[in-house]
């Protein structure tokens, strides 16, 4: 939906059950909060029924309450700054094994990550990048890890790859990409919070008519609009760690896609690092046990 859901409660209010405006001054007070509740915990916390909370929900337009709650998630990601974010990360994991607690989380991100991709839109970014000249790769601050580990393979699938990354200076992304052009592909990887530098370089890139290939978290990502191809994976603060596992479960597809199109290529290559790696002894070799 184009309008901010707060935009959408101060249009509406006035048209709310007694009910409904308390949830509506809740949300609006306690975003923060609201966007981990499930439907019965806001109601028992507004004094109003679930199914008043629903009803709230699709009258605001939504499909139902998890799709408000996931627009709630988004403003939560792009509005708090890391105090925040991590104030709220402890007060909703108080009481929680940890250990669970995180890995239930990142199993939970995966699952959204499969349900958001759409298969056919997985397949277009393939192609685009096994179509490219060159391939560019940009990712910043913790999404830097994400864009290294993706080059590295990309390295071994293609002749010309280029990771712009890590504590770059924004001189130094133009300097990386100022040879970029139309037969080219460029990757852009961003998360909450999304760093400016990858917003500019994409936006220098597709100046100059190179595809966009943009890795995210939602639709309302700031580097989704600048991408010819958008694919998403949730990403959420666990304590002071952004979690990263969903972003790199579909990197890892992305890589896996490519290398099974190329998979003469990539034979051809391991074989000729093994003998590489025998002959200069790079790698220590497990004892054989009796």
């Amino acid at each position: 939906m184009s309008l901010d859901l707060m935009k959408r409660i101060e249009e509406r209010r006035q048209d709310f059950s007694k009910g409904q405006r308390r949830i509506a001054d809740f949300i609006m007070q306690h975003y923060d909060k609201a966007a981990y509740m499930t439907a019965h915990r806001l109601g028992e916390t507004c004094g109003v029924s679930e199914s008043t909370v629903v009803r709230f929900a699709t009258e605001l337009g939504y499909t139902g309450y998890p799709h408000m709650q996931r627009e709630l998630r988004e403003m939560v990601h792009t509005r708090l700054n890391s105090v925040q974010r991590l104030e709220l990360t402890w007060e909703r994991m108080q009481g929680q094994s940890m250990y669970k607690g995180v890995m239930e989380n990142d199993i939970d991100k995966i699952r959204g990550t499969m349900d958001t991709v759409e298969g056919e839109v997985f397949e277009h970014a393939v192609d685009m990048i096994l179509a490219a000249k060159r391939i560019y790769i940009i990712g910043m601050r913790t999404s830097s890890f994400l864009a290294g580990f993706l080059g590295f393979y990309f390295r071994l699938l293609f002749s010309k790859v280029t990771v712009v990354g890590g504590l770059a200076g924004e001189g130094d992304i133009f300097e990386s990409l100022f040879r970029v052009g139309p037969e080219d592909v460029v990757i852009g990887i961003s998360f909450p919070r999304y760093s400016k530098r990858t917003m500019r370089g994409l936006r220098f890139a597709r100046d100059r008519g190179a595809g966009i290939i943009s890795i995210t978290d939602c639709a309302s990502s700031p580097i989704s609009a600048l991408g010819n191809i958008s694919l998403f994976a949730p990403c959420e603060m666990a304590s002071f760690v952004d979690s990263l596992v969903a972003p790199l479960s579909l990197i890892n597809a992305l890589i896996v896609a490519i290398g099974m199109r190329r998979r003469e290529d990539i034979s051809e290559t391991f074989s000729v690092l093994e003998d590489i790696w025998d002959e200069y002894e790079i790698y220590e070799k497990a004892e054989q046990s009796n």
